[in-house]
């Protein structure tokens, strides 16, 4: 079994922040796989979804944010999955809106929600790097992901979102590279080469 773990924010105030867009992404996954109804599990909502050929755990904390590794710690012990079978969803500040990348372990960039997995579970796990850019000035930063997407930034979300659900399998299946391949022709098929951070001028 695979764990896949969206990181966000719980409650409605919350649903549509550029924090919560794990969250986005395993929704779609669970839509697009005909996942098994969420259930109030392992300190968040958790359901089981089969990706190609992999059993896959979804699991969206509800610890807030800063708590996300207690959640992933007890599913992780409970059906024993290996650290390097985890593979978590998050904002990235650091890459341009629409942008994905994949990486094993490494540095957690400020994140709060990966601090804290990878004090309670390690470091060595999967992430799943969801660009929504940075808005360009430190102190604007928190704000920045406590607000929702604007509805310009929608459409790239939505797209962005639906490719990560399509090709959730070949993930599952352990072929990072390939997924990361087949989201990037996917966002840059439907126009997405070059989204702008909102409120941020193009370079000169």
């Amino acid at each position: 079994m695979r764990l896949f773990v969206g990181l966000g924010n719980p409650g409605s105030r919350y649903a549509g922040n550029r924090h919560n867009i794990g969250f986005m992404a395993l929704d779609a996954i669970a839509r697009r796989h005909r996942a098994a109804p969420w259930r109030r599990k392992f300190q968040g909502e958790a359901s089981e979804a089969v990706l190609g050929t992999e059993r896959v755990l979804l699991l969206k904390p509800e610890t807030y944010m800063n708590e996300s590794g207690r959640a992933v710690a007890e599913a992780q012990r409970f059906y024993k999955v290996a650290l390097d079978d985890v593979v978590v969803f998050h904002d990235e500040l650091d890459l341009a809106p629409a942008k994905l990348r994949v990486k094993r372990g490494g540095g957690n960039a400020g994140h709060n929600g990966l601090r804290s997995i990878t004090a309670l579970c390690g470091n060595e796990y999967w992430r799943v790097r969801l660009g929504i850019g940075h808005p360009g000035d430190k102190a604007l930063v928190h704000a920045y992901v406590l607000n929702d997407f604007a509805k310009a930034e929608r459409p790239w979300v939505d797209d962005l979102c639906d490719a990560v659900a399509d090709h959730a399998g070949v993930l599952a299946a352990g072929e990072d590279a390939s997924f990361q391949n087949k989201i990037h022709l996917a966002m840059q098929g439907r126009g997405w080469d070059e989204v702008k951070p909102p409120g941020r001028k193009a370079e000169a």
